[in-house]
């Protein structure tokens, strides 16, 4: 589709703004701007990624979702994050042959987690798949280790990749200062 349109995409580049300049648009991203006649925002359910914010994040074996826990099979794997994504990512990344697996979570208990994620977490957890890490945090990320804070101490483990599963940032802020209004409905979809 791109190549028949001519659509040009310029990746790695966050909008910060738009402003209305007659019957034009002017869109400002971190790398420059662009007029438009029309803008389509497709940013997705998610948003941006939460981040860490720790040396050696930038790293290639950092990622934010995971897509195929076959491609981990036989790696030491570090899952950061304590909701549904992160659970359910840790168990299937366990039951990959020769994976291991650390779950670092910053909470002393998951308190949203549905149950039947809780509970095969715990499973795995008593069969040795995984190791449970809570109230710790990430402090650096190298390129075969990790070093996480648990317990008072800081410690180094092997690592290959590192998944982060720690939620979005929505652009809520942002849209709001161009002109789109939100209507929260709490308990509803």
């Amino acid at each position: 589709m791109v190549s028949k349109t001519g659509l040009k995409i310029s990746y790695r580049e966050r909008m910060v703004g738009i402003e209305r300049q007659g019957d034009l648009f002017v869109v400002q991203t971190d790398c420059g701007s662009y007029t438009a006649r029309s803008v389509l925002l497709a940013m997705g359910r998610r948003g941006t990624p939460r981040k860490l914010d720790v040396p050696g994040e930038e790293a290639s074996k950092v990622v934010y979702r995971l897509v195929d826990p076959e491609q981990y099979r036989g790696q030491q794997v570090l899952v950061v994050g304590g909701g549904d994504s992160a659970l359910e990512a840790a168990i299937a990344l366990a039951d990959q042959p020769g994976t291991g697996v650390i779950l670092s979570y910053r909470s002393a208990a998951f308190s949203r987690v549905k149950g039947r994620n809780r509970d095969l977490l715990a499973a795995h957890e008593k069969a040795g798949r995984v190791q449970v890490l809570l109230t710790s945090s990430v402090k650096t990320i190298e390129v075969r280790s990790v070093t996480i804070s648990h317990e008072g101490a800081d410690r180094a483990f092997p690592n290959d990749a590192v998944i982060v599963c720690a939620g979005g940032e929505l652009p809520t802020p942002l849209l709001k200062k161009i002109g789109i209004e939100f209507e929260t409905k709490f308990g509803s979809r």
